[in-house]
């Protein structure tokens, strides 16, 4: 009898909700938005949240589980990428930061597929030496992309590179998106290459050089939209089939 391999266990760092964020959790606690873990699991993975901390080796934190998910959330402290804050930088929390800068560096180190979203896209480049534009509708010929602050969202269209890992995952030439940032990539980290623009020129997806570990990173939110558009599910279940490759 065959026995079916187990569903590859992801995990996803999960921010820190201060106090009174939710209505009865007064000492604050730890939460993230349901559609990233369904989509998981609709590409057939089991989910693990993993609240920010440095009391242990990030290599460590990771090895129990076949990938990474970055998901979106507030904005990176400017000073991580030798910047002075802008007046709209927001949500800012220094533990967070250093947390998933060091477990996607780590990730990359020992080869966990990963995939990032929004400010997870974010990390990556910054993790890697890049830097990010602090407010985009400051910067000459942006478009609209959504203001997280005030939950504004819009919906554009995202050309895709083909011969990419997203082109590979996503099997489309064009993707309909949902975003909702104020920040975006200015310049690339060292080893990235870009796999998506909106009509505007922001980059909206990133990854390694093919021949470094598998790494996928959007700038916009699939998670919002993968219950009902099969190409932003696909996102997920790619990343999940590498996953379960690596997981053996």
């Amino acid at each position: 009898m065959t026995v079916a391999s187990p569903a590859p266990l992801v995990v996803i760092p999960t921010p820190h909700l201060a106090s009174g964020r939710v209505l009865g959790w007064t000492a604050g606690g730890y939460a993230l938005p349901d559609r990233y873990v369904s989509a998981l699991h609709r590409a057939g993975a089991r989910s693990v949240l993993l609240p920010p901390t440095s009391a242990y080796p990030p290599e460590e934190a990771l090895s129990p589980f076949a990938g990474l998910l970055l998901p979106g959330g507030g904005d990176l402290e400017p000073a991580r990428y030798g910047a002075a804050a802008h007046p709209d930088v927001y949500g800012t929390h220094a533990e967070r930061d250093e947390a998933e800068l060091a477990l996607v560096q780590a990730a990359m180190r020992i080869g966990l597929p990963t995939m990032a979203i929004c400010r997870g896209l974010q990390i990556l480049n910054v993790a890697t030496g890049g830097t990010l534009y602090q407010h985009l509708p400051e910067v000459e010929g942006m478009h609209p992309h959504g203001l997280p602050i005030t939950g504004a969202s819009v919906f554009h269209d995202v050309k895709v590179a083909s011969g990419t890992r997203l082109s590979d995952v996503s099997g489309r030439e064009t993707l309909w998106c949902i975003s909702h940032h104020h920040q975006g990539v200015d310049r690339l980290g060292e080893g990235l290459v870009p796999t998506a623009w909106s009509d505007d020129g922001l980059v909206e997806g990133i990854e390694l050089d093919a021949e470094e570990p598998w790494v996928m990173a959007v700038q916009w939110h699939p998670e919002m939209t993968a219950a009902e558009d099969p190409s932003q599910q696909a996102l997920f279940d790619g990343f999940v089939a590498q996953a379960r490759e690596h997981s053996g």
